[in-house]
């Protein structure tokens, strides 16, 4: 296992990993760094539908040697990657820090965090999943267990790309299965480097793969192939739904993860400090493109204007620069696209009528030394019905919206498509009890910012922020047998 921090973990031009082998494509592509345009991260390579047929062939292939395989190899291997990604956690974060536009301390968070995943996976590929049932007839026994599935593909977005990769990645192997894992095409560094270290962690050939290049190449053929059994895919809606309908004409198993809009209650009874602390955490942090970003705050109207002048003078003391500048609070936005995005967003907002109270201009700052995508996080004051408060945002973008009181927030909350977090900041136990069994979605936090959640405690939403089970029921298959006492 290489640790060595002075040889690099990958190396221009990003190459694919197929059937044990790095391999190049027909056409490049350049990963370009969010924080200076001028330093690109390097060249990558793209695969088209015949090269994604030659991955996933090679993982149908290796199937049946690692599902049949020992559960400690797999735990073992599983460790190898955990214990290579936290021994190189400053690189890799580095990296992430250049190739996405998270700040250093959250790029080596989450470089963190997927390391701890792929150890975590390796004790759950030991948990053997098995049970025994009481038969109807006297003399048979029941044995129910999961097996494999087979080729499973996965689909990441750029947002974590080392922890999504890693939780989806590590469950699918930690049950016995092969991978063909399609990245996000603006992170080529982050998967090649995640390549790397799963490449020394002793996986038969086939076992992982991966494949770089678009969706309308690379994604599209996973969703279609035959052989992928199951597809685990995290991204936009439109995109997910198109993947659903391709797979489910042929029947295979898809979990899809598409976004949020995800309200932050705060209550009159409220910790106003802590509140304001929540609320800019949980919208701001990461530059607001995570899934699980608050960008709908609901304020009981007792509490409105102290919190959005506290929240306001909050956000005037951030810093926004270079990724990996250390007094940096909020890295550039991750690409051109999500840029544009954003500065709709204010355009919109504002031709709906919403107040711009902060924010929501491109920097372009004559003391600035690097050209980047930078943006400078807006809060709105708005209503219900405004896009912004009905749209997901994924940018530090945030519209406060006001509450006459509890009943009145909780009904604002479930106002929206998407339903995966929540939370509230309250001192009443019992309306923080009544928030978590009411609101709709499938992560609550209590005086807590959304974003305050953990990798070994089930996640998903509800509504249109997901689609199909994210456990063990997802990654595997039911396997009841009947069996006479006493046979042989």
């Amino acid at each position: 296992m290489n640790r060595d921090p002075l040889v690099p973990l990958v190396a221009s031009p990003f190459r694919h990993y197929i059937n044990g082998g790095w391999e190049t494509g027909a056409t490049t592509g350049v990963s370009l760094n969010p924080s200076d345009l001028d330093e690109p991260v390097g060249e990558y390579v793209r695969a088209d539908a015949r090269q994604t047929d030659t991955a996933i062939e090679a993982a149908s292939a290796a199937f049946r040697e690692w599902s049949l395989g020992s559960a400690q190899r797999r735990a073992d291997a599983l460790d190898a990657i955990g214990s290579e990604m936290l021994a190189r956690r400053d690189e890799l974060g580095r990296l992430l820090a250049r190739e996405v536009g998270q700040t250093l301390p959250e790029a080596l968070a989450e470089a963190t965090r997927a390391g701890q995943i792929f150890k975590f996976f390796a004790a759950e590929a030991l948990r053997v999943s098995a049970e025994s049932g009481v038969s109807a007839r006297t003399g048979v026994e029941i044995d129910v267990t999961r097996e494999p599935l087979g080729v499973v593909g996965i689909i990441a977005p750029w947002s974590a790309p080392l922890a999504i990769a890693a939780a989806k990645i590590g469950a699918a192997l930690a049950h016995g299965n092969c991978v063909v894992f399609k990245p996000a095409e603006s992170v080529p560094a982050c998967a090649a480097a995640l390549a790397s270290i799963v490449s020394r962690a002793g996986l038969p050939a086939g076992v992982f793969n991966l494949v770089m290049g678009s969706g309308r190449q690379v994604g599209a053929r996973i969703a279609a192939h035959p052989l992928v059994a199951a597809i685990s895919f995290t991204g936009s809606a439109e995109t997910g739904t198109r993947v659903l309908q391709v797979a489910a004409a042929r029947q295979a198993r898809v979990q899809l993860e598409m976004g949020g809009k995800n309200p932050f209650v705060v209550l009159a009874d409220a910790d106003l400090d802590g509140a304001v602390d929540a609320a800019l955490s949980g919208a701001y942090s990461c530059a607001g493109q995570r899934s699980t970003a608050a960008s709908r705050l609901i304020v009981e109207r007792a509490v409105f204007e102290p919190f959005v002048d506290a929240l306001q003078t909050m956000l005037a003391k951030l810093s926004v620069d270079h990724a990996l500048k250390h007094a940096t609070d909020i890295g550039p936005l991750a690409n051109a696209a999500q840029l544009e995005r954003n500065l709709d967003h204010v355009r919109i907002g504002q031709q709906e009528g919403a107040e711009l109270l902060y924010g929501g201009r491109q920097l372009e700052r004559a003391e600035r030394t690097t050209r980047g995508y930078f943006f400078e996080p807006a809060l709105f004051v708005g209503e219900p019905e405004h896009r912004i408060a009905r749209e997901e945002l994924f940018g530090p973008l945030a519209v406060v919206l006001n509450a006459d009181d509890y009943d009145h927030a909780l009904h604002l909350a479930n106002d929206t498509a998407y339903g995966l977090c929540a939370g509230i900041c309250t001192r009443s136990l019992s309306r923080a009890r009544h928030f978590r069994r009411h609101v709709q979605c499938g992560l609550v936090t209590i005086n807590l910012p959304t974003t305050a959640v953990e990798y070994h405690a089930p996640g998903g939403g509800r509504k249109a922020s997901a689609y199909g089970a994210t456990d063990a029921a997802f990654w595997t298959a039911v396997k009841t047998a009947y069996v006479a006492s006493g046979w042989p």
